[in-house]
């Protein structure tokens, strides 16, 4: 179903005790595959409750790079009002550092011959 040049990461944040979010998972939580060549989203999902959520955050993640921050973090605090906002934004940013890692760790391991 995806490609071999991509990955899986998860970000996750706390949510708002009254969000139904946190009574059914205990936190926020997205999952994101991206393109290791480019960086860029081909898929989201997220631990919304409702479908609809799940589907306008993917729209606001797919296509976009995981490496811009300040853009995603722009686009969601002017199109998601949900009660989740800022626990999107943090586990956007925790997925963020974790494909950072991700890429800076495989880069260090190719023998420098191969760089």
């Amino acid at each position: 179903m995806f490609e071999n040049n991509t990955v899986y990461i998860i970000g996750d944040a706390k949510a708002p005790s009254n969000n139904p979010i946190t009574q059914q998972y205990k936190a926020f939580f997205i999952g994101l595959v991206v393109n290791k060549e480019n960086s860029m989203i081909v898929d989201a999902d997220c631990s919304a409750t409702i479908e609809l959520t799940k589907s306008f955050v993917k729209s606001l993640l797919v296509g976009r790079s995981i490496l811009n921050i300040d853009e995603v973090t722009k686009e969601i605090q002017t199109r998601y009002f949900g009660s989740s906002q800022k626990a999107l934004i943090v586990a956007f940013k925790n997925a963020s550092l974790k494909y950072q890692n991700i890429v800076s760790s495989a880069a260090s391991s190719v023998p420098s011959s191969r760089r």
